[in-house]
């Protein structure tokens, strides 16, 4: 039986590199309990006050994780990503621990690869994904661009000429360019559900979601 986490369970953050530190600062702001864990005395000092607690430690040593009750964490992060032998060491001492989600930072496929073989529940490239989603930014009129499975996304965008000024389903969005117009926000007024009956403007900010390939094609039409 899979154990159940708390949604609000405190948070294991090892290694307070740019993404480390990221990661370790929005969950403070979360108002998310925060372990931060760095051999680099200078990060822990300046990160001693921005989390609930931060230690300095050689994560690389299960005695060292033990010491500091890393095995009573729920949820860890392994955000060591320049060194793969001390992200895999130390990705490897917390599934010894028996800590039950492991999040860790990969640098490459095959990196990854073996993240997920020695346990790791959730592994991330953070490099590749940021690099992935500035290239459909600026590939066409999108302002945000979030891609799921299966080439699956979510954008936020300007409106391409062809859909504005009549309703949605005059303009057959889905029939004609295979993407849904989700919600619409109009200057000075909050993000609205779209309808069929929905009239995009030309000062209007779309939701829309469907296919990557679609959405960039979508983007891209004459505006």
């Amino acid at each position: 039986m899979v154990e159940k986490i708390a949604h609000d369970a405190p948070v294991l953050v090892i290694g307070l590199g740019r993404f480390g530190a990221a990661t370790a600062g929005q969950l403070a702001r979360l108002d998310r309990d925060v372990l931060a864990v760095d051999e680099d005395a200078g990060l822990v000092q300046k990160w001693a006050e921005r989390v609930t607690h931060a230690v300095q430690a050689d994560a690389r040593s299960i005695d060292a994780l033990q010491q500091i009750g890393a095995q009573d964490f729920s949820i860890a992060v392994v955000a060591v990503g320049s060194s793969v032998e001390a992200s895999v060491l130390i990705t490897a001492n917390l599934v010894d621990l028996k800590i039950p989600q492991i999040w860790a930072k990969a640098i490459s496929q095959s990196h990854g690869k073996i993240l997920a073989r020695i346990g790791a529940n959730h592994v991330i490239y953070p490099e590749a994904e940021a690099g992935e989603r500035v290239a459909h930014l600026v590939s066409g009129r999108m302002l945000d661009f979030i891609e799921f499975d299966d080439d699956f996304a979510i954008v936020k965008m300007y409106p391409p000429k062809p859909i504005r000024g009549i309703t949605l389903s005059e303009a057959h969005v889905r029939q004609k360019y295979g993407i849904t117009v989700v919600g619409v926000k109009s200057p000075g007024k909050e993000f609205t559900y779209a309808t069929a009956d929905t009239v995009v403007s030309n000062h209007d900010l779309i939701i829309a979601s469907g296919n990557t390939h679609d959405l960039d094609k979508f983007s891209a039409l004459q505006s």
